[in-house]
């Protein structure tokens, strides 16, 4: 029981990575377009499945919901027309809370029965979808007739446009997120080991 949950470290740990997402975000860096696709893919939400990866889903989790409050503070500073759907922390911020969640007992499970990098891989496969099905699954909860009015689409099609939606971009940032997340933190580790 005398384990300290928050360090100093993890402190430090969570502030740099969340530095990172918003230099991402704001630089767009953050975001991949795909040569020849109509379709961007985002690997901001990487930081937070590194972060919990590395130290727990504490800090992945707390990474996960400043991501979110970056998201927030985006639409504010670039506002798009359905970009009101981001100031209902159900859309920004609770999905972003499980990014973390999620990689880090996904990893637990994994590394037992694979490699090392293969069970990041899939632990980053799965925090990804924790992302993208989330939102795109609360805004379609809360805001679909809305959502789809702004887009000039029939809301009848509102289930078929955000799986649609979640299937083009969350797939590329399935496939970023597997194959970034391993090196990361397989390079972390080593850097670790050295010291």
């Amino acid at each position: 029981m005398g384990k300290n949950l928050i360090t100093t470290r993890r402190v430090v740990i969570i502030g740099m990575l969340t530095a990172l997402i918003v230099v991402l975000g704001i630089s767009g860096l953050g975001i991949i377009q795909i040569p020849g696709l109509p379709f961007r893919a985002t690997i901001l939400h990487i930081p937070v499945i590194i972060g919990a990866v590395l130290e727990g889903p504490i800090v992945g989790a707390a990474i996960g919901l400043l991501f979110g409050a970056w998201s927030i503070i985006d639409k504010i500073i670039r506002p798009t027309p359905t970009g009101f759907v981001f100031f209902n922390p159900l859309v920004s911020l609770l999905p972003r809370i499980f990014i973390g969640i999620v990689a880090y007992y996904a990893y637990t499970l994994f590394k037992k029965r694979m490699p090392e990098a293969i069970a990041l891989g899939f632990a980053s496969i799965l925090a990804t979808l924790t992302n993208t099905v989330g939102v795109l699954g609360m805004i379609y909860i809360v805001y679909a007739r809305q959502y789809m009015e702004i887009i000039n689409r029939a809301k009848e099609a509102a289930l078929p446009f955000f799986a649609g939606v979640a299937v083009s971009n969350g797939v590329p940032e399935a496939i970023a997120s597997a194959i970034l997340v391993p090196i990361i933190v397989l390079g972390v580790r080593q850097i670790r080991r050295n010291k």
